[in-house]
């Protein structure tokens, strides 16, 4: 299946869930998810599947001032 992850085309299984993708691509909490430009709550993460050409962002918090 192909997924837009932070804006790189990338290739992944079709019965991994948004929690195993995120993961695998190593990235660390805290962070928040958006699938199609939609916020994906972090208890729902690992029930969600995208779907083909879903477009996936994870943003990680930044600190400083």
């Amino acid at each position: 299946m192909n997924l837009i992850y932070n804006g790189e085309d990338i290739q992944v299984g079709a019965h991994l869930s948004l929690q195993q993708i995120i993961v695998s691509k190593g990235a660390v909490p805290p962070f928040a998810v958006a699938l199609n430009g939609q916020f994906v709550p972090a208890g729902l993460l690992p029930e969600t599947k995208p779907e083909n050409g879903d477009s996936v962002e994870v943003l990680s918090p930044i600190q400083g001032g």
